[in-house]
C-alpha cells in the first residue's frame, strides 16, 4: 500500500479513514476498493455437492470456531507456514509466541496470510477461510494483560509472552457440503 493519501476505497475515502466496524461488516465498504459480497455464491457439481463462497462475517465467525490455524509468512525470502493456536479478538487474529523467536521476528509489521479450516473427511465436506493482513506486535501492557485473559494459552513449550495481532484486509472463504445438508 502506498500511502493513505493516494489509496482510496470505492467510496473515495482514504483507506486509513475506513471505520473498523464498517470494514468488518458484511454490507459496509471493503478496504482496497473490493466490492462487498452480497449473499452467497453457490455452484453445484454433478455429485450433489454445494460449493458456497462465504461472506466476510461468516468467514470471521467460522474462524472463531476453531482453535488452530496456519500462519503464512516470509522467512529468509522464502514462504514459510507455521501451525499455531489463536483467538479472534475484535475481528483480528491474535497469536501468542516467543518474543525472540523466528515467527515474531519474521512477522513484525509484515503482510501475512492466515488460514483456518474444518474438514469432514468421510463426508467430503468442510470449510476453509484465508485472511491477508498486517501482523503487528501488541506493545501495550494493558492490551497484553487483556489478551492473557482471552484463554489463549500457548501449546508449544517454553515462554510465550509476545502477542501478534493480524488485522484482516482481505478475507476469502468457501464451504463445501452436500445438497442434503442445505435442505430446510
Amino acid at each position: 500500500m502506498a500511502s493513505a493519501t493516494s489509496d482510496t476505497i470505492s467510496s473515495g475515502r482514504p483507506v486509513a479513514a475506513v471505520n473498523r466496524a464498517e470494514a468488518l461488516s458484511d454490507s459496509g465498504p471493503c478496504p482496497l476498493g473490493l466490492a462487498p459480497r452480497s449473499g452467497h455464491a453457490r455452484a453445484m457439481d454433478t455429485d450433489g455437492m454445494l460449493l458456497e463462497q462465504l461472506s466476510r462475517g461468516d468467514c470471521l465467525r467460522l474462524m472463531a470456531s476453531v482453535p488452530v490455524g496456519r500462519m503464512v509468512y516470509t522467512r529468509r525470502a522464502l514462504p514459510a507456514v507455521d501451525l499455531v493456536n489463536f483467538v479472534m479478538d475484535d475481528g483480528d487474529v491474535v497469536i501468542r509466541t516467543d518474543s525472540g523467536g523466528k515467527l515474531a521476528a519474521a512477522t513484525h509489521n509484515a503482510v501475512v496470510a492466515f488460514e483456518a479450516d474444518s474438514i469432514d473427511i468421510l463426508g467430503h465436506a468442510g470449510w476453509s477461510v484465508t485472511i491477508v493482513g498486517y501482523a503487528k506486535p501488541v506493545t501495550g501492557a494493558a492490551e497484553a494483560r487483556r489478551l492473557q485473559e482471552t484463554g489463549l494459552a500457548p501449546w508449544a513449550p517454553g515462554r510465550r509472552d509476545h502477542f501478534i495481532r493480524i488485522t484482516p484486509t482481505l478475507v476469502d472463504g468457501y464451504r463445501l457440503r452436500s445438497r442434503q445438508e442445505t435442505a430446510p
